[in-house]
């Protein structure tokens, strides 16, 4: 059985923490411990509904590949952005949340100051080198007092992380495989992205960066 101690809320020689303002943190090296159950699991969720280019509501092509796990899976295209519990592709429920992510995203929460997180809905990205994603704010949620948890596994990217408004400064804060970025209350509804993926390879995952967001949605 996986448990939160998998993810101990103590700090140890080989991970830290980085305050980047109230209510946002970087974990360094958080989702390493249990690193191949979720990378399994990402397997498992694919081969199910498998990664897709979403279209936006303007009708372009998003370069990042995307599926979902949970009950509620984040979809797109020309009536707009929406949180749905049917793949559209398939015609059925999204696959489950595995229990690694759901605890994963729970703890890290914690760990930023978030007890009691319990997501609904993960989106997988898939990044390539090159693609990259625009500066947003989530807000598709009904309860904005939930936190959002970021893990990022695979080659290095970029991330940014602005302010409340779009034309903010944004910080530049480079992301490692395991790292996982946690932000809510005062933050929670920040602008943030990625920088296009510059080339690299990973052992496991080979040139590619897959990114797991949970998000309390429902």
């Amino acid at each position: 059985m996986i448990t939160t101690d998998l993810f101990p809320a103590a700090p140890n020689p080989s991970r830290h923490d980085e305050t980047l303002c109230a209510g946002a943190v970087v974990l360094r090296g958080f989702a390493l411990t249990n690193e191949k159950p979720l990378l399994r699991a990402i397997e498992t969720i694919a081969a199910q509904a498998p990664f897709r280019h979403l279209i936006t509501p303007g009708g372009f092509r998003m370069s990042v590949g995307m599926t979902n796990a949970g009950p509620l899976g984040w979809v797109s295209d020309r009536r707009g952005y929406r949180y749905d519990a049917v793949d559209p592709d398939s015609g059925k429920p999204w696959p489950a949340m595995p229990d690694v992510f759901r605890e994963l995203a729970g703890a890290a929460a914690a760990r930023a100051g978030f007890s009691g997180f319990v997501p609904d809905a993960c989106l997988i990205n898939r990044y390539e080198p090159g693609t990259r994603l625009t500066l947003h704010q989530d807000r598709n949620e009904r309860d904005l007092s939930q936190p959002i948890v970021s893990v990022s596994l695979g080659i290095p990217a970029v991330f940014l992380f602005g302010g409340m408004q779009r034309t903010d400064r944004a910080t530049r804060i480079p992301l490692a495989h395991g790292d996982v970025v946690a932000w809510g209350g005062p933050a929670r509804l920040r602008y943030h992205g990625v920088l296009p993926l510059k080339p690299n390879h990973h052992d496991v995952l080979g040139d590619c960066r897959i990114n797991l967001t949970f998000r309390r949605a429902g």
